[in-house]
């Protein structure tokens, strides 16, 4: 019986991560596909056109956007959007948020370790973001995110330079382990 519910949890461990990913993507995939009911001649609506004229859309657009003749144009729509008082705040952190990620200003890519004070044994991973805040007054400090384990969150802690521990590991590595809980990549 113990080798059964054994043999149980190792196929829920391993199936459940699977299935659930499959699914977010498929909710995803009829979401997007959804959007776009674009019916072809003779077909009617086929699932699936709208998703790829969704990622088509998005190529273009990056072409757009990165070609010389007409980056101008987006340049300027981008400052309109920003000067628009609540549409500026949602965009602004949606757009920042990217680029931490995966635009040309990755954010995420200094990791460290942070001694929580002086007296602790304490430390965090996070990532410096920041690294001069002479600006507020406070020259001696940094900002360093702390993501948020099994979550989109994280918090923006400031900390003396003396406690910032620059780490030699990959960003991305240090980004999954964090947000497990210290379970992958360990």
């Amino acid at each position: 019986m113990k080798k059964l519910i054994n043999y149980f949890s190792g196929g829920l461990l391993f199936m459940v991560p699977i299935v659930l990913t499959l699914y977010i993507f498929y909710i995803l995939f009829v979401k997007i596909d959804g959007l776009l009911k674009i019916p072809l001649p003779g077909l009617g609506v086929v699932p699936g056109v709208g998703f790829i004229a969704t990622i088509l859309l998005l190529i273009l657009v990056g072409f757009l956007v990165s070609n010389f003749l007409t980056k101008k144009l987006f340049i300027l729509l981008d400052s309109l959007i920003n000067r628009l008082p609540l549409v500026k705040l949602l965009y602004g952190s949606v757009k920042d948020l990217l680029n931490a990620f995966v635009g040309d200003k990755k954010s995420f890519n200094k990791p460290v370790l942070v001694k929580l004070s002086a007296e602790s044994h304490a430390h965090v991973m996070g990532f410096i973001t920041c690294e001069s805040l002479s600006n507020f007054g406070l020259d001696d400090y940094v900002a360093v995110y702390v993501p948020q384990s099994y979550n989109f969150a994280g918090q923006l802690l400031i900390f003396p330079s003396g406690h910032v521990q620059p780490l030699d590991s990959n960003s991305a590595d240090m980004m999954t382990f964090i947000v497990s809980g210290g379970v992958a990549g360990s």
